[in-house]
């Protein structure tokens, strides 16, 4: 894509000032997704779809929590018969919680589950695509042959969903784009975006708009990425042309824990404050019911933070051009400085600031702290606090030529994202910049560490994503450890900032062929000292080989019981038992020259 059709695009209607973007209304049985309904929270059981019993409790438990929306994988037409009997049982519980069909390679397993549930999911990666990670060349006539084969084989779903009033959802994953738009478009945004394209076209050819969209990878740069670029090219197809389709947000593989949660975090939340997200599924490497109340608090979370900006009125100063590319990442350009022997700003690493107060409080454990130590105090930084609508203080700080460290002060009643935003474009790019997560700094040891978490990966992760950014502080969290961990944490997951492994978990599902949870724990527990290593933990092959291309090694259950070890995206050794599994993982990696053993002595902060 050239800068000048970028340039023509736009992802939201103003990046300086919270809005909402308009959808369509697409009804998911009785639950309204879009339009002005509130952002609604799904999730997605774990029980074989073959066992009524366990989905009907596992659904029941769900709908419970608070989930509005309740996906069941159908992996072949055997599966999908079933569904008819969990949807009955589900309904005479006196639940009626719309069920979504999950449908990966099996186009009649979809024609079968129309029949009983309320929406399909399809992936247009492998509904129609077998991936084989092939190389070739595509003519325009080639290509025009492969989309007709695509129009015979999805148009007859099309047709069912039409005619029995059902919703779908065309879920592009980065990791399953298939050989054909890899060939074309290669492994990016753009490829996610024009795959999922191909199929609306086939639906909007037979008058079915009923449908919503989503991006999903586990990266959350890719993934924020190909968000914004299809809202964009949405809203170039022309909203008056009906292109304003509703959007489901999610992080694929986020994992679990704090990291699981800062990722979904930075993905979700980041494009929830920009007005985008009508739906969102918290994907985490845990029991499916503890992705509700994480759903929820994302969702809160930007309701209590989002907000207008009746500055601006008063406010004439132009904003200035974007000093990033919101369509691919590029770091803002400043110019390096050194602050208390620690080089910041340029091509150096993204720094982590912290009060006088809390190097107090863990002065005498410092050089025990391992990764998780403070590098810079911020009252002793020298770094200027600017509001961003001052034009004088503006002005006088882009007339020195001298590189200096710019935040913003607290309590300016403006939020986060946006003002630093606006300072990154107002400020000369010789400028490095300290973003900070909260403008109210903490004074309470008993605040919800939940909230600060999601806070704190929202504002940070959105604008380091963006490009924005050379230091960071952590001003929500009261207690001096946690909050230099939760620093280190979002710099991580934004990809930012590299310092522990990085681990690629997809939430469990019918489709999984071990116990994700108690094997990923395994392979943290052996592996998690391992800086710059990043492993994958996938439960089946759906997304398994494509994130493979993002990870230096991947475990992936290859049958029931056995794993298949990856590296990079070539499979190396197969139909390991999966007792044997992790063992052999950790000889791959010896193998590779990537293993160091663990560290004798840390310090709990």
């Amino acid at each position: 894509m050239t800068d000048a059709e970028k340039t023509a695009l736009s992802y939201c209607p103003d990046l300086f000032e919270y809005q909402r973007r308009r959808s369509r209304e697409v009804m998911v049985g009785n639950v309204g997704v879009g339009g002005d309904n509130p952002i609604r929270i799904q999730s997605m059981i774990t029980s074989d779809t073959r066992d009524t019993d366990a989905c009907v409790k596992e659904i029941l438990e769900l709908a419970e929590a608070g989930c509005e929306i309740v996906r069941v994988t159908a992996q072949t037409t055997k599966y999908a018969q079933n569904l008819e009997n969990i949807r009955d049982a589900v309904r005479a519980a006196g639940c009626d919680v719309p069920l979504v069909a999950d449908i990966h390679f099996k186009p009649d397993a979809a024609l079968e589950a129309a029949k009983w549930v309320e929406k399909i999911r399809v992936n247009p990666g492998n509904y129609a695509d077998k991936k084989k990670f092939e190389t070739r060349e595509y003519t325009d006539d080639q290509y025009s042959d492969e989309l007709e084969r695509i129009r015979e084989e999805f148009t007859p779903l099309v047709h069912l969903c039409k005619e029995l009033g059902r919703a779908m959802r065309i879920g592009t994953n980065h990791g399953s784009l298939s050989d054909r738009i890899m060939n074309r478009y290669g492994d990016t945004p753009l490829g996610m975006v024009e795959s999922a394209l191909e199929f609306a076209r086939i639906a909007r050819e037979n008058d079915y708009h009923n449908f919503v969209f989503s991006m999903k990878a586990s990266n959350p740069k890719v993934m924020v990425e190909a968000y914004r670029l299809l809202v964009a090219r949405l809203s170039a197809l022309g909203e008056d042309d009906g292109w304003n389709y509703p959007i489901h947000l999610g992080v694929t593989e986020a994992g679990d824990g704090e990291d699981g949660r800062i990722k979904s975090a930075i993905g979700i939340g980041s494009l929830l404050s920009d007005g985008i997200g009508d739906t969102i599924r918290v994907s985490l490497t845990e029991d499916a019911i503890r992705e509700i109340p994480v759903a929820k608090a994302l969702v809160k979370n930007i309701d209590d933070s989002a907000c207008t900006h009746e500055l601006w009125e008063q406010n004439t100063l132009q904003r200035g051009p974007l000093s990033y590319d919101p369509f691919s990442y590029n770091r803002r350009k400043s110019q390096a400085i050194e602050i208390n022997g620690y080089k910041l700003g340029g091509a150096n690493t993204v720094r982590v600031f912290t009060s006088q107060e809390k190097w107090n409080a863990v002065a005498h454990k410092i050089e025990k702290m391992g990764d998780f130590k403070p590098e810079i105090v911020l009252e002793t930084s020298g770094a200027v606090e600017i509001n961003p609508l001052d034009r004088d203080a503006i002005r006088e700080i882009n007339a020195n030529p001298t590189p200096t460290l710019v935040t913003i002060p607290d309590d300016i009643g403006m939020a986060v994202i946006h003002a630093f935003r606006l300072l990154a474009c107002k400020l000369d790019a010789h400028h490095p910049i300290l973003l900070k997560d909260t403008f109210t700094p903490s004074t309470d040891p008993e605040k919800d560490f939940q909230d600060t978490l999601l806070t704190a990966a929202r504002n940070l992760g959105t604008l380091l994503c963006d490009g924005i950014g050379d230091a960071i502080i952590i001003q929500g969290e009261h207690a001096p450890g946690q909050s230099l961990r939760l620093a280190y944490n979002i710099l991580q997951a934004a990809g930012t900032r590299i310092f522990k492994t990085d681990y690629v978990a997809c939430p469990s599902c019918g489709r999984t062929l071990f116990n994700l949870q108690d094997t990923t724990q395994k392979i943290r527990a052996a592996t998690g000292h391992l800086k710059g290593v990043r492993i994958a933990v996938m439960g089946c092959i759906v997304n398994g080989p494509g994130e493979m291309a993002d990870a230096d090694f991947g475990y992936v259950g290859g049958a029931p019981n056995k794993i298949n070890l990856y590296i990079n995206k070539t499979p190396v050794k197969f139909n390991i038992p999966e007792a044997d599994a992790v063992e052999k993982l950790i000889e791959l990696i010896k193998e590779n020259d990537k293993w160091i053993d663990p560290p004798k002595e840390t310090v709990e902060i």
